[in-house]
């Protein structure tokens, strides 16, 4: 039940990253896209993903961040850009997170 929710988190947030990238941005849209980003976190990613998940999301995080400032000329595109930051940014952090806590257990 955990996986599928936070499967369905990783769908919708990176569906509405790209969505909310053509609407003028509000707070609410930054808390939404975080707490999709908690759940990915938390309930998305098993213990077998952690190396390639920290991999993928910390260059996706890095492209989204330099790219932004590259492609930010370009309204849409840099915003869609920044939601993704927004999205994945807190999902990466509690997967590292949660990474250090098990190397930690496992000594």
């Amino acid at each position: 039940m955990a996986f599928a929710m936070g499967s369905w988190a990783f769908l919708i947030g990176v569906i509405l990253a790209v969505l909310f990238g053509f609407l003028p941005q509000a707070a609410w849209v930054t808390w939404v896209l975080v707490l999709l980003g908690i759940i990915i976190g938390l309930l998305n990613i098993t213990d077998k993903e952690v190396t390639p998940f920290l991999m993928a999301s910390v260059i996706l995080v890095i492209t989204s961040s330099l790219g932004g400032g590259v492609l930010g000329s370009i309204p849409t595109l840099g915003t869609i850009l920044e939601n993704m930051l927004t999205l994945f940014v807190p999902a990466t952090i509690i997967v590292a997170l949660k990474s250090v806590f098990a190397l930690a257990k496992s000594k």
